[in-house]
């Protein structure tokens, strides 16, 4: 049977929309409106095709019966058409639902997971650096050179699988032209340090004495700060411990619980850094030389709300994540011109991390289980300088 030549390319259309469809995989983030301006597409041509006087009719009137009456039709003649498009509607309600939990869940465990005793069960963020670095490539810093993304993203970034970042967000230009110097002018604490994972500890430290555990680090560098004129409070909750057990899964949420009114109650505050440390595999040691001392490497961690599987997170918002990459890449090139080594490439991830406290915030992932406390100690030396060079200069 010989097959009209609209029938061909009906065919054609059809088939297209269904691998098209397929390799989407439903209608995802960043692909819906694609699929969805290609089904307007498919509409029109099959209605030009079987019915052009009811269609030209329509687009003179402005209204879409036509193409509604061609739609229904395509779905009797062609009914996987209409199977792919409610699949692909019902899979993003789906997630948009079930995600939810998993994604908090996620952004809870992922910078080091471990179980209820606080035992390391993977090394979620990889790195290669196992040894003491004996000496640093010098790398170019001057703005021309960082202007290029490749370049910028190669020796400066660590991009996890779970999320992406573009030229448009890593814009050199952009990023080191904000201001993050703070007022000294006014009175008032200016930075706040607290710690949404306060159980966390170091090769040495002694069982239930806090000072030899991340908190005890965090009162050292406010001190530090302090001691440098940089007014700072130090907050030492503990947000991951229920009913007595380790618990990580809500320690996020209840850290913004109790640190919003903190910052409310001292307005004056405008750096929040919430302070970590890594976990990494047990012959990892981050560790470097400076001034003679073993010191801890550290390591600035961003969260982007967006993952590749589910796109921008909207219940994760925040609208700082800009004012965020600026200060960790500031703080990024301050390290590297000061203290070469000293500071591990930034952690990009898809979650939020309570970054959008603040347009300064920080995540710092300092040292890991395997460093010791003195050398924990050291690191907040040096970053305590850091910290002030890029917010007084």
């Amino acid at each position: 049977m010989k097959i009209p030549r609209w029938g061909t390319k009906a065919a054609g259309i059809v088939v297209l929309t269904l691998v098209f469809s397929y390799a989407c995989g439903g209608v995802k983030p960043g692909v819906a409106m694609i699929k969805y301006q290609f089904d307007e597409m498919l509409i029109q041509n099959l209605g030009t095709m079987f019915l052009p006087s009811i269609v030209f009719a329509s687009e003179l009137s402005g209204k879409n019966t036509a193409k509604q009456w061609v739609l229904k039709s395509t779905m009797r003649w062609f009914p996987f058409v209409g199977y792919v498009t409610e699949q692909g509607e019902y899979k993003q309600v789906v997630e948009d639902e079930d995600t939810i939990a998993k994604i908090l869940e996620c952004q809870a465990n992922d910078e080091n997971h471990v179980d209820e005793k606080g035992n390391l069960v993977e090394n979620e963020t990889q790195e290669d650096e196992v040894v003491p670095a004996q000496s640093q490539p010098v790398l170019d810093l001057s703005i021309e050179r960082l202007r290029d993304f490749d370049y910028l993203l190669s020796n400066f970034y660590i991009v996890d699988s779970s999320t992406m970042i573009g030229p448009e967000q890593l814009n050199a230009d952009a990023l080191l032209s904000e201001n993050m110097k703070i007022d000294q002018s006014s009175q008032g604490p200016k930075i706040l340090i607290f710690h949404t994972h306060s159980q966390e500890t170091f090769a040495d430290s002694i069982p239930g004495d806090p000072s030899t555990s991340i908190v005890g680090i965090g009162e050292y560098l406010t001190q530090l700060l302090n001691a440098k004129g940089i007014e700072t409070i130090h907050d030492t909750g503990v947000y991951d411990i229920i009913n007595g057990k380790l618990d990580r899964s809500n320690a996020y949420e209840n850290a913004e619980t109790s640190v919003r009114p903190i910052l409310e109650a001292n307005p004056s505050v405008e750096v929040a850094i919430d302070l970590h440390r890594d976990g990494v595999a047990e012959e990892t040691h981050l560790v470097t030389d400076i001034g003679g001392k073993q010191t801890a490497k550290i390591m600035f961690f961003n969260g982007l709300s967006r993952t590749r599987t589910n796109g921008d997170i909207e219940y994760l918002y925040n609208p700082y994540i800009q004012d965020n990459l600026a200060f960790s890449l500031q703080m990024q090139l301050a390290c590297e011109r000061m203290y070469p080594g000293f500071a591990r490439h930034i952690y990009l991830r898809g979650y939020r991390y309570n970054l959008h406290l603040l347009p300064k915030s920080l995540l710092i992932e300092a040292g890991a289980q395997t460093n010791t406390v003195e050398e924990m100690r050291n690191a907040m030396e040096v970053l305590a300088v850091t910290l002030q060079n890029v917010l007084i200069g």
